[in-house]
Order: structure tokens, then C-alpha cells, then sequence
């Protein structure tokens, strides 16, 4: 059998076996999640021996840092992985609700009952929690998965979809409902696009060239996220001495991933009082700080320079992650908007005001699918939010925005109810 039949047998499996998982009980589905966690908790050095090989050769094939970083397995992170698995079997049951009901006039009561979406793809890069928290919100909403990780975790994924799927037996759960696409072969992405017939939705988190690719080959509907240019705006209000640890929080909390700070945009009202202090605290945490002319010049000759470079067109727009930001000076709300509209990717941006109109403006104006107020960009997560995880961040308007958590990864179903009713 060829490597390409079998990633089409794997859709047939997944089929099958999402139908199986969505009419398990609540309780089962639930006992998966638990039996991961234990799985995880117990995997050892195994699990460690792989990722530090994965490491190791991403490293030896100069993978960008922010990658290898995010590559990384160490004990916090997997006693993270082990939390969300419990915190998510601890959310209530998506599946059966039942909402938006009605009685007609010719006595036909109709509901809306959330289902399972069906069979997914995901294509991700290489965050080994990614794998577990796809594999746990999958289960516990009735979907079964297929997923294609990056190169750089083949062989911790290989471990962890391995503890996945024997979780999964241990409790009556059918193992196919997760599976991973083993081979590196980056032929089998596009085909794995055109299975619409087993696939129902694909969710691709990666950068412009993994979604460029999807959407020439993409033969289902899509959720396109994990592009994440952020902004924040400090308004010629706002309290300086809070702005300078929030945005330091925003870009130094954990700067390889989608919702950290890229760009901060400056009221010229509070450029004087702010951007000394402001690029001083960046440059002592290791940012490198893009300055446009405006806020170079507002640093004066005995202002920081260690860090600090010139701003070009390049700089605005750019995703960085990584410990590197970019500033720039706006005469105004209205000229901060147009620039996060113009170079912002609708992921996360905010405002850092003590001024309610403009914080109102600021959030009807911005069409992102996290905006904030006063508040860091790192927030835009399906743990923080409460969601337990989530499988992306989605950017676009239909269907869902932002982190893709339980109630994301559902549909519905009319169910109508008669009393052998015809249609007059």
C-alpha cells in the first residue's frame, strides 16, 4: 500500500470512528481525558529521550530559535499539559445541548442540538502541548482527528499520539479517533487537502507559506489562524508607569508565540513620558527595539541606545516572535487604528487608555478577534479565557473567532418535534 492510500485509509478510520466517539457518554469521553493525563504524568524518560533528539536535530538543521524554543518539552510545560487534559474533562459537556427553541404556530417544536463538526485536520508547527491539547478538545467534543506536526517534534508527537491512542483503548474509546500523519513527505498535505469526503474541516496553524498552501489545495471548509501581528496603543491618557510593565509583560512573557507584542504605537501627547522609560525597561529585558524617527528622536543623546535600531517598512506588519519590537508615533486614535488596520492581522490588539470614549472607539473600530483595553495581548488563549484550550486562534469571521475552544468545535442540528404534523 503507498504512503498516499494510507493517509486516505487514516480519513476513512477517522470517519468511522468520529461517528463511534460522538455517541459516547459524556463520562467516557471524560475517562480519555483523565487516562491521558496519567499517561503523560507516567511517560518518563521516553518522552523527554525523544524531544531531546527532536531538539537536537532541529538545532544541527538551523530551525529558526523561535521554533526550537517552542520545540522544547521541559517538566513545567508538561505538568501543563497534564492540567489542561483535567481542567477540560472538568468543563461541561458540549455535546446534546439544546438552545434557541421555539414553538411554531402550527404547534412544530424546533431546537438547535450541538454535534460534533466531524472529522478534522490540523497542521501545526512544533509545540509538543499542541498535539495534546488537540487530541484532549477533540475527544471531549466528539471529533475525531488527524493531524500533520512539524518535522522538528516527529518524534516526540510519535510518543505522545502513542500515549494518546492507548489512553483511549484503555477507557472504550475508538484509538482512530486521533492519528497522527508520520511521514515528513510534504506531498501528502495537499492531498490530505482534497479529502473532502472524510474531511470536514481543516484548521491550519502555521505562517503565510502553510496558509498560502492551504488555500490553493483546500478542498473543505477552513480555519485559518496562528498569524498574530499585535498591537497596542498608548493613548495620550493612559497611566505610563502601569504602560511600562504591561507592555513589557505583553512582549517578554513568552515572545515565540502568536499573541505576544509586536508593535507599539504611540500617542505624540505621551511620547515624552513614556518612550525613555518605556525603551530603557524593554532594552534591559534583551528586546531589541525598532524606533521610527519620532520616537528616536524622543529618546534625545542621553536616551538608550544599546538595543535600539532605526525602524523601516519592514518592521511594521512583521511578527516577530521573538524578544524584538517595533514603535511608532501616532498624532491620533484615529491614525493608530488605520495603522493596526493596514499592517495588523485581526489576531489581538488593544488600547492602554483612562479615557472611556476612546476606549469604546478603540473597540468598535478595530476588527480584531481579541481587542483589549488595558490589558496584555498575552491573554488571547483558550486556558486564560476559560475554555480550558483551544485547538487555534482563529483570525477570520465565519464560524468562529479567536481561541477555537469547546463550543468552537461544534455545530448544530435542527430537531423538530410534531404531532404527525403536515406542512398546510
Amino acid at each position: 500500500m503507498t504512503v498516499s492510500n494510507n493517509v486516505r485509509e487514516m480519513g476513512v478510520r477517522g470517519k468511522r470512528a468520529g461517528r463511534a466517539l460522538g455517541l459516547l457518554s459524556a463520562s467516557v469521553r471524560n475517562a480519555a481525558l483523565f487516562a491521558i493525563a496519567d499517561a503523560l504524568e507516567q511517560a518518563g524518560s521516553m518522552l523527554y529521550d525523544a524531544n531531546a533528539l527532536d531538539v537536537q536535530e532541529a538545532k544541527s538543521a538551523g530551525v529558526a530559535p523561535a521554533l526550537v524554543d517552542r520545540s522544547i518539552l521541559t517538566p513545567r510545560r508538561l505538568d501543563s499539559m497534564v492540567a489542561g487534559c483535567r481542567d477540560t474533562a472538568a468543563l461541561a459537556d458540549p455535546l446534546g445541548q439544546s438552545f434557541d427553541g421555539r414553538t411554531m404556530p402550527n404547534g412544530l417544536r424546533l431546537t438547535k442540538k450541538r454535534v460534533p463538526l466531524g472529522v478534522l485536520a490540523v497542521i501545526f508547527e512544533s509545540r509538543p502541548n499542541v498535539t495534546i491539547d488537540i487530541s484532549v478538545l477533540a475527544i471531549k467534543t466528539g471529533n475525531a482527528v488527524i493531524m500533520r506536526g512539524g518535522k522538528e517534534s516527529l518524534r516526540t508527537n510519535e510518543v505522545l499520539i502513542d500515549l494518546v491512542r492507548g489512553a483511549c483503548r484503555s477507557v472504550g474509546v475508538p484509538d482512530d479517533a486521533v492519528q497522527l500523519i508520520r511521514s515528513t513527505d510534504r506531498s501528502l498535505v495537499p492531498e490530505l487537502l482534497a479529502m473532502d469526503e472524510v474531511i470536514d474541516l481543516v484548521i491550519p496553524r502555521g505562517g503565510p507559506g502553510l496558509q498560502a498552501l492551504v488555500k490553493q489545495y483546500a478542498t473543505m471548509p477552513v480555519v485559518y489562524g496562528g498569524i498574530g501581528v499585535c498591537h497596542l496603543f498608548v493613548d495620550a491618557s493612559a497611566d505610563v508607569a502601569k504602560c511600562i510593565p504591561l507592555i513589557n509583560n505583553a512582549k517578554t512573557q513568552a515572545p515565540s508565540v502568536c499573541n505576544a507584542l509586536d508593535t507599539v504605537l504611540v500617542h505624540r501627547e505621551a511620547v515624552a513620558s513614556l518612550l525613555p522609560p518605556m525603551v530603557a525597561d524593554l532594552v534591559a529585558s534583551g528586546v531589541t527595539v525598532y524606533c521610527d524617527e519620532q520616537s528616536m528622536a524622543a529618546l534625545g543623546e542621553g536616551g538608550p541606545r544599546d538595543g535600539v535600531l532605526p525602524a523601516d517598512e519592514d518592521s511594521y506588519g512583521r511578527e516577530f516572535l521573538s524578544l524584538a519590537l517595533s514603535v511608532k508615533v501616532a498624532d491620533s486614535l484615529d491614525q493608530a487604528v488605520e495603522h493596526i488596520e493596514r499592517y495588523g492581522t485581526h489576531h489581538s490588539d488593544g488600547i492602554l487608555t483612562n479615557d472611556y470614549a476612546n476606549a469604546m472607539t478603540f473597540c468598535d473600530r478595530v476588527d480584531s478577534a481579541a481587542v483589549y483595553v488595558n490589558a496584555s495581548t498575552r491573554f488571547t488563549d483558550g486556558g486564560q479565557f476559560g475554555l480550558g484550550a483551544e485547538v487555534a486562534i482563529s483570525t477570520q469571521r465565519m464560524h468562529a473567532r479567536g481561541p477555537l475552544g469547546l463550543q468552537e468545535l461544534t455545530t448544530y442540528k435542527w430537531v423538530a418535534h410534531g404531532d404527525y404534523t403536515v406542512r398546510e
